[in-house]
């Protein structure tokens, strides 16, 4: 078992590592390219640890490993759901995955908007190698429809997950600090 730090030798840097898995983690919920809930459960161990689990015992813990499990599981969940409500092929989720993370790279807005464009063009591409190319003059036209209609539901569906998992990581961090200092 780890052996726990005595409160009267904690080094402050262990807090500043907690602190700062924490808040990497909060970044990592919204950023795709971050581990965030992992990240927070990492802060919430070292901070446990600090005082031996005295504080913040173990139960709790593993309560906030299950916050932590289904945090990430609803990321994958909501995408999924929103897209094969709409009838999404593989190629829109991919689309929506690749949108994310050129996202990344484009500020707040293109994070927002790039998994909606992604989903879009990869959907319009199922589209036309499904029918073997546009032959008839309204393939381009029912093709766009079908593109948009998956794009908005697969977006939607990350949206609604990446607010599920904000709400999920800040009650992880909610639970640590309430059993931290009540």
């Amino acid at each position: 078992m780890l052996e726990s730090v005595s409160l009267a030798s904690a080094n402050p840097w262990w807090w500043l590592l907690a602190i700062s898995l924490m808040a990497a983690g909060v970044a990592g919920v919204i950023l795709p390219v971050l581990p965030g809930t992992i990240l927070v459960l990492a802060g919430v161990v070292v901070g446990a640890w600090i005082d031996g689990f005295a504080k913040v015992s173990g139960w709790t813990v593993g309560f906030i490993a299950v916050l932590a499990l289904l945090a990430w599981a609803t990321d994958f969940v909501a995408s999924l759901l929103g897209a094969k409500k709409a009838g999404a092929s593989p190629a829109a989720v991919a689309g929506a995955a690749i949108g994310t993370v050129l996202g990344i790279f484009t500020g707040f807005v293109g994070l927002l908007f790039m998994p909606l464009a992604g989903a879009m063009a990869g959907e319009y591409w199922h589209q036309a190698r499904r029918s073997g190319g546009f032959t008839q003059p309204g393939d381009h036209l029912q093709a766009g429809r079908q593109a948009t209609r998956v794009g908005i539901a697969t977006w939607l569906g990350q949206l609604i997950g990446t607010v599920v998992k904000v709400v999920l990581t800040f009650l992880m961090i909610g639970v640590f600090v309430v059993a931290y200092w009540v």
